[in-house]
């Protein structure tokens, strides 16, 4: 077995919920600082922070695409139940890791004074794409801690 699925299946999936849900409240405490700065204008601080939100973003991303939602398909997850739901909630799961990767492509280097115009309705989309995929990851959670 490869070291890496090793590792994966030894942390206990209450940690692994857990990072998850810490990550999530990151992205959307640095989601919320980003909106704050409206309305947008190239600066430099404008800047730092959209980079940050996009590590936090791609950071919380990969954690459930790859850690929880890896865990619960890959066949070691034991509770039938789980799999039943990743397998239903996966297009949705899917659909905002495309919307988060879209997104930090769009904005991880480019200058602000290119992107301002778009930002604040890019933001929205992709606020709207997190919170369903909040909710999905919610009953997914359900499903492995119920």
């Amino acid at each position: 077995m490869p070291q890496e699925a090793t590792l994966e299946h030894q942390q206990p999936i209450g940690d692994l919920v857990k990072e998850l849900l810490d990550e999530r409240r990151q992205v959307w405490l640095a989601y919320s600082e980003l909106g704050g700065l409206k309305p947008f204008a190239p600066s430099l601080s404008l800047e730092s922070r959209l980079r940050g939100f996009c590590q936090i973003l791609i950071d919380y991303i990969s954690l459930g695409h790859f850690g929880l939602y890896r865990r619960v398909t890959n066949g070691t997850e034991v509770r039938a139940n789980a799999a039943e739901v990743a397998d239903a909630i996966y297009p949705g799961i899917a659909e905002a890791t495309d919307a988060a990767m879209a997104f930090n492509d769009k904005y991880e280097r480019m200058p602000a004074e290119f992107f301002c115009e778009e930002l604040e309705d890019d933001l929205s989309r992709l606020g709207e794409r997190l919170a369903l995929r909040g909710e999905l990851e919610d009953r997914l959670i359900a499903s492995l801690t119920g």
